[in-house]
C-alpha cells in the first residue's frame, strides 16, 4: 500500500521564472512567481505539477559524463519529434543528443542545464 502520492517535481535553477516560462512554452500553463523570487509554479497544464526553486549556486548536471550523473530527467511525449525539436530549441533548449535516424527520442538541456527528453508517442 502506498504511503505517499507524488505532489510536485521541483527543479533547482538560477532563475525560477525564466525556467517556468520555458516549460510553459512546452507544456502549456501559466507560470507564477513567489514575491521573493525564490519559487515559481507552473499551473494549468496536464500532468504532474512542476515548480522551480532558486538555487544561486546551481551547477547543471554534465550529460553524458562517466564522471557524473544527470540525477534525473524529464521525458516529454510528443507526436512529431522534428516539430517538437524546432519548438524546444526556439524556447532556448540546447541539443545534447539528436539521436540516430529512426530513434524515438532526443535529448536536450533546458535553459538551466537539466536534461529533457522528447519521446515520440
Amino acid at each position: 500500500m502506498a504511503v505517499a502520492k507524488l505532489g510536485t517535481v521541483v527543479l533547482d535553477c538560477p532563475d525560477p521564472l525564466a525556467l517556468a516560462t520555458f516549460y510553459a512554452g512546452l507544456l502549456g500553463g501559466t507560470p507564477s512567481l513567489e514575491e521573493d523570487g525564490s519559487w515559481a509554479d507552473l499551473g494549468g497544464h496536464e500532468g504532474t505539477p512542476l515548480a522551480f526553486q532558486l538555487a544561486p549556486g546551481h551547477v547543471p548536471p554534465a550529460w553524458p559524463s562517466p564522471e557524473g550523473s544527470q540525477q534525473f530527467h524529464l521525458d516529454l511525449t510528443v507526436e512529431d519529434l522534428d516539430a517538437a525539436e524546432q519548438h524546444i530549441v526556439a524556447l532556448g533548449a540546447k541539443p545534447l543528443d539528436a539521436g540516430e535516424p529512426g530513434r524515438n527520442w532526443r535529448v536536450y538541456a533546458d535553459p538551466a542545464g537539466h536534461p529533457v527528453c522528447l519521446c515520440r508517442s
